[in-house]
């Protein structure tokens, strides 16, 4: 299986049966798994919302987690270092990115040492994924999918 950089974006609707969970599944069927550091903190962190907000019962967020937990098992994780940060430094002055999607990129780019071309980078933020085609990566675009 090829692997594929994966946002965040992208791997919640996965653990969730929103309208692009079809599509999001195809994908992690093709793609294997890589993502940043703090994706299951970014991960939970959407859950949580849904749950204060009514969106999700308790059971609901207890499965969609445990979902995302067994997502974890088959995925790598791109760790943090000083150079991915300056690295993310760098990609704020140069891209329109938050400080989160910077850290993405940069991890993404750490990922396939510095040689993007032809490596997927999966997502649901556009602004994400314009920064990404300019860095050099095949982005897959799952923004209308969910």
């Amino acid at each position: 299986m090829e692997p594929a950089f994966w946002d965040s974006s992208a791997l919640v609707p996965l653990c969730t049966e929103q309208m692009g969970t079809p599509l999001l599944r195809q994908l992690s069927e093709r793609f294997g798994v890589v993502v940043w550091w703090a994706t299951r903190v970014e991960g939970r962190s959407a859950f949580a919302r849904e749950l204060r907000a009514g969106a999700l019962t308790t059971m609901q967020h207890q499965q969609v987690v445990g979902r995302l937990e067994e997502l974890q098992q088959g995925w790598r994780e791109i760790q943090p270092t000083e150079d991915l940060r300056r690295l993310a430094e760098s990609m704020l002055e140069r891209y329109h990115l938050r400080a989160a999607d910077a850290l993405q990129l940069a991890a993404a780019y750490t990922w396939c040492k510095s040689r993007p071309f032809n490596r997927h980078f999966i997502s649901g933020d556009r602004r994400l994924l314009d920064a990404a085609r300019e860095t050099g990566f095949r982005i897959v675009d799952t923004a209308g999918a969910h």
